[in-house]
């Protein structure tokens, strides 16, 4: 989280103490003597020895430097603290070659002790872990939607050729993001994120944008025109529509790139290069290739439809252009038998929890979890989720005055005092509250804690395991809240807090603070791309309003589902999470309000153009949902199955999202944009066109089609 209090925690540690632990992993060991015995000291030896000779590592402290009863933990384990400092990429990018070593060490150690066990965990490693489970995902995701999605497209089109443009279309979309996206991150950080979400979209979008290019060519196609003409007919008029479209898509992903955590960011890219990418691919390279296959669009005909395609357009359109005409009939009626059910729905966001879910949701085939676990029976995982407080003074010297000592050694012991403390750890408890002994200490050890001024000290704080995640954020808020002059004494005394509870305070703090102001950015921006695709202020307004609609309700699945645990058990979460990821709302937010902008440009194009031929509008909705309906179920059908197979992933955060937008194109292109969206159209009669949609038609050709 850029500019945040735990990132200038990290960023004074590597600069202002040259601390050899900035980055560090845990070494955690079992099957071994106890560590305080002769012959557990003798082995522990070995595994330090190996890990200091390891290029990358900065430092190595264990229970042989330190003889503290910190690293006796329950059972008989212990743990070794390795630090890391690569010059050559990130931190990361050294786990592989300690989980060799811990493997070779390991092996060593076998033949005299079968039992024993090494592994690593601690933010890397997690975090390295993590993407690569992020990445399983995404290769778990394309094998359930890639075959799900063609037997769609085969159901919709008929033919093979007209099924694998779509297909086609979203893979290049993907491919075309991630090098792209590759090529960024040569310069700036990126998230994993940006491969499930570029998979996820780009498969959605890509499919999505080409299925209404195509459909419009083989329309064309059917009535007579040849490859090139029926080509350019496609683009002339889908081609604005799918303009508008993906504007409002980008809007949203725009929006989220103001958001300064590197992860939102990351998104922010991934969405608008893909929707990008999307619609440049379907105006362009899309029907270049139409033009080249004409008739063969129809080649690869399956035989079971073959006689269902002859007239299923026309049964197709003339069922919704009933329906239509039933919802223009009663349009009252049928806003509020679908609007009450939303709203309902829509009534459960109000619980909405940002806090951080509880439960074990990390990858739990993961060896850095299993020794996080492994931790935890030790009753030493704190030592993961610490809190690194600095504390600098206004003038003394803590390693030279016996005042600045003396205030580290109070709010040390302040800090041990707390009931949420298991431990703390700062060079005053090393030193056993005897500035004499400083001298003892090692290098390595006064790095870490003391800055290289003496004025600034570290306290690692560790939380009891009874402490939830959730608990470990409210005391950082707390800490922060009461100040260093209150907890010290000393006037003009700071206190600065980072760890992994302070960058998840951080990071709540600040996705909860741009919340609103990304809606705006993506309310206004989406507002004027559709006063300028329609020209109607009535038809904008209502497309917003209705996309809160689908937003807020999608928002009360999620709480239900994931937070409260309604179902649940059903996408692999045994229980309620009790709260969602911060990231959830706001990325979800960003990306359902473009996704479901999609539906309303179709059918509302399609119904000013059928209002721009002269039709009424009590014909011109039947007749727009005659044209566009099918198509939208279609989109649709395609985009729910590509969101729902990332929700059977085990990346968390990935289900929350994919349900989300799962859920929300579910409810648009059903109850909003079938039902509520035509009788609103019915109810607003002329005033869907101010001021100008239908005037500015008359002298221009028309902008846009929703076939």
């Amino acid at each position: 989280v850029e500019g945040s209090e735990a990132h200038i925690v990290t960023e004074e540690l590597a600069t202002r103490f040259r601390s050899p632990f900035v980055d560090r992993v845990v070494l955690v060991i079992q099957g071994l003597p106890p560590a305080d015995s002769q012959e557990g000291e003798q082995a522990l030896a070995t595994i330090v020895e190996g890990l200091r000779a390891e290029p990358g590592v900065s430092g190595v402290v264990s229970r042989l430097d330190l003889r503290d009863p910190v690293f006796l933990g329950k059972g008989g384990g212990t743990f070794v603290l390795v630090g890391l400092a690569s010059t050559e990429g990130p931190v990361e990018s050294l786990v592989p070659m300690l989980h060799a070593r811990a493997n070779a060490l390991q092996n060593q150690l076998r033949g005299r002790y079968p039992a024993v066990k090494i592994e690593l965990t601690g933010e890397t490693p997690l975090n390295f872990d993590i993407r690569k489970a992020s990445a399983a995902d995404v290769r778990h995701g394309e094998s359930l939607v890639i075959p799900a999605t063609l037997a769609l497209l085969l159901l919709a089109f008929g033919s093979v050729v007209a099924a694998l443009i779509p297909l086609a279309v979203g893979q290049l979309a993907i491919a075309t993001t991630l090098a792209i996206a590759g090529f960024l991150a040569l310069r700036w950080h990126l998230s994993i994120l940006v491969q499930n979400l570029a998979t996820m979209l780009g498969l959605g979008l890509g499919i999505d944008y080409a299925l209404l290019m195509v459909s419009r060519f083989r329309e064309a196609i059917s009535a007579g025109h040849n490859g090139p003409k029926a080509s350019l007919m496609a683009a002339r008029q889908a081609g604005p529509t799918l303009l508008i479209s993906a504007s409002t898509v980008g809007i949203g992903f725009l929006a989220l790139l103001t958001v300064p955590i590197s992860e939102v960011r990351s998104i922010g890219v991934a969405g608008f290069l893909v929707a990008g990418m999307s619609v440049l691919l379907t105006n362009t390279l899309v029907p270049a290739v139409l033009a080249v296959l004409g008739p063969r669009i129809n080649a690869g005909r399956l035989p079971f439809t073959a006689k269902l395609d002859a007239d299923r357009a026309a049964r197709t359109g003339n069922r919704w252009r009933q329906w239509g005409k039933v919802i223009v009939a009663h349009p009252w009626l049928a806003i509020i038998l679908a609007g009450t059910p939303l709203l309902l729905l829509a009534s459960q966001a109000a619980r909405l929890n940002t806090n951080v879910p509880r439960g074990d949701w990390l990858p739990p085939a993961a060896e850095s979890v299993h020794a996080l676990h492994t931790l935890e029976k030790m009753d030493r995982a704190g030592i993961v989720q610490s809190l690194r407080v600095i504390l600098e003074l206004p003038t003394d010297s803590i390693a030279e005055t016996d005042s600045g000592w003396n205030t580290l050694d109070r709010l040390s012991k302040r800090l041990a005092s707390d009931p949420r403390s298991d431990r703390v750890i700062s060079i005053t408890t090393l030193a056993e509250s005897n500035r004499s002994s400083l001298g003892n200490l090692s290098r390595e050890t006064r790095r870490t804690f003391l800055s290289r001024d003496g004025r600034a000290a570290l306290l690692e704080v560790l939380p009891k395991a009874s402490v939830s995640l959730n608990g470990q954020v409210n005391w950082v808020r707390e800490l922060r809240k009461t100040g260093a002059p209150a907890l010290t004494g000393i006037p003009g005394a700071t206190l600065r807090i980072g760890g992994i509870p302070a960058l998840n305070a951080d990071y709540q703090t600040i996705v909860l603070d741009r919340f609103a102001s990304v809606m705006a950015l993506v309310v206004v921006g989406t507002l004027v791309a559709l006063l300028a695709g329609f020209r109607s202020l009535f038809a904008a307004v209502k497309a917003i309003a209705l996309n809160l609609l689908s937003v807020a309700a999608s928002f009360g699945a999620l709480v239900l589902v994931f937070q409260d645990g309604y179902g649940s058990s059903l996408l692999g979460v045994r229980a309620a999470t009790g709260s969602v990821f911060p990231l959830v709302p706001i990325v979800a937010f960003a990306i359902v309000f473009g996704l479901s902008m999609d539906y309303e440009v179709f059918l509302v194009a399609r119904v000013l153009e059928a209002r721009r031929s002269g039709l009424s509008e009590m014909d011109a909705i039947p007749e727009g949902l005659a044209r566009t309906a099918g198509l939208i179920t279609s989109a649709a059908a395609i985009m729910i199955v590509v969101f729902a197979a990332f929700t059977f992933g085990t990346f968390l955060v990935v289900k929350m999202i994919g349900f989300t937008l799962a859920v929300a194109v579910f409810i648009d292109a059903t109850l909003v944009r079938i039902v509520i969206g035509p009788a609103l159209l019915r109810i607003a009669g002329d005033w869907n066109w101010w001021p100008g949609g239908l005037a500015t038609a008359r002298s221009s050709p028309t902008p846009a089609s929703g076939e």
